[in-house]
């Protein structure tokens, strides 16, 4: 059980890994180990809002009774554990993520690789818009994915027809990737020296705000046929952003999705935050969103001079 968020794990599958949370010695990322935090026996969290780091509060009505979980200091609440103890394994889990995202982002940095940490609820069309991506830019760049969800390998199959090479793990229970993951996924696709890493995590908008995986940046998708008051219900995850992508644009005309007000609200959380409206299916927008790629990519490789600056081939291990 993730007490972080309330999710189950342990029922983690990465394509082509035994995951059974040994290491060969050679792997590239050497600071990996696992050792889960412990729990009281019988524990369990049932929610603990946004984050760490933000005000969050959840609660329940009982017999006409409101019950607010969110005033303590975990602001949460779980049977037979207290708010310091809640606090204590948060901090715990959250600090061996850390350990694991330091070791993963030291490996980006040394190979100057790219890696963008693409972040939506469901259905904000995030793989139709990474599909497009990655047809359209695969003869410039070298790219790969890794591709999130709790179960069945659709997505990562659909990036693959595109002949981008991508490794599919599978959440189970689990509503989000951490470091740990990306890590040993990592060690099979073995992203190229100065290419772009792609993760699409698990559609939610709560806990992969928590969860840093060593990447640069996170780049939220949000839909316009969603509410344009997401960025304020979920504060969290547009602080985290420093991209968002207003994705189904050419969908407007036929909605009450008040744009300008979505941007105001993104910015009113992150008031550096950038915003580029888009269509993957129109191709609206899209080649400033590739402009922004290029632009970030060359940012990457300041310090690696002798890396491969164009697109090759590379030899699909997954």
């Amino acid at each position: 059980m993730c007490t972080v968020c309330g999710c189950g794990n342990g029922q983690t599958r990465i394509e082509g890994h035994n995951h059974d949370h040994d290491h060969h010695p050679d792997h590239v990322l050497s600071a990996h180990h696992h050792t889960p935090a412990p729990l009281p026996q019988g524990a369990s969290f049932q929610v603990l809002g946004q984050s760490h780091t933000e005000a969050a509060s959840f609660q329940t009505i009982d017999q006409g009774h409101t019950h607010h979980y969110g005033t303590g200091a975990a602001r949460a609440h779980a049977p037979g554990l207290s708010q310091s103890r809640m606090v204590q394994i948060e901090q715990d889990i959250l600090g061996k993520n850390n350990e694991y995202a330091h070791s993963n982002r030291r490996y980006f940095t040394d190979n100057g690789v790219l890696t963008l940490n693409l972040v939506s609820s469901p259905g904000s069309g995030k793989t139709s818009l990474l599909v497009r991506t990655l047809t359209d830019l695969k003869d410039e760049f070298t790219l790969s994915v890794i591709e999130g969800d709790q179960e069945t390998a659709n997505d990562a199959d659909r990036i693959r027809a595109t002949g981008v090479p991508a490794l599919q793990i599978n959440t189970g229970k689990g509503c989000h990737l951490d470091a740990h993951m990306v890590g040993h996924a990592l060690e099979r696709l073995k992203p190229q020296q100065g290419s772009i890493l792609f993760i699409e995590n698990v559609g939610n908008l709560v806990c992969p705000a928590a969860f840093d995986l060593g990447e640069a940046h996170k780049v939220a998708i949000l839909s316009v046929t969603e509410g344009e008051d997401k960025p304020i219900k979920y504060p969290d995850m547009f602080h985290a952003s420093q991209l968002l992508l207003l994705n189904k644009i050419d969908l407007l005309p036929y909605l009450n999705f008040d744009v300008a007000q979505c941007i105001e609200y993104a910015r009113r959380v992150n008031p550096g935050i950038q915003v580029l409206q888009v269509s993957a299916t129109t191709g609206q927008g899209m080649q400033e969103w590739y402009q922004w790629l290029r632009m970030t990519r060359q940012m990457r490789l300041i310090g690696h001079p002798t890396f491969n600056t164009n697109a090759q081939h590379i030899e699909a291990r997954v």
